[in-house]
């Protein structure tokens, strides 16, 4: 998508992209260190193709982009969205995580993943 001038013109977006390449990608894997941080990453797509989830076991913290809110999901209408593989991912990978994990939204406040489990209408 971000090397693709015309991705999303393609769908009707009238944006000004000026592609670039990735200098390195990140893949699903059961730990990284980012600067001494270990984290695992979690490919949860969905809201997008390649979505990404980054989780902390040792601090119970899930930084869980535009996939999982308080009381929301991330869309999935925009071009290459698939709400059948959100809530998948959702409930496969993100919910075994613990209900007490944090998870820091791309939007909006923080929540937990045992309340959203329990409560977020989107995966009842």
């Amino acid at each position: 998508m971000i090397s693709d001038r015309e991705f999303f013109r393609r769908f009707g977006f009238e944006l000004e992209i000026e592609p670039v390449q990735p200098d390195f990608l990140i893949s699903e894997t059961s730990e990284h260190d980012f600067l001494c941080l270990k984290m695992q990453v979690l490919e949860v797509p969905g809201h997008c193709p390649g979505s990404l989830c980054f989780f902390s076991r040792e601090n119970e913290l899930l930084i869980g982009g535009d996939v999982l809110f308080a009381s929301g999901v991330g869309r999935w209408d925009l071009p290459g969205g698939d709400g059948d593989l959100l809530f998948e991912g959702i409930k496969k990978k993100l919910f075994p995580l613990g209900d007490n994990v944090t998870v820091l939204p791309g939007h909006g406040p923080p929540t937990k993943i045992g309340t959203e489990r329990q409560t977020n209408p989107f995966l009842q």
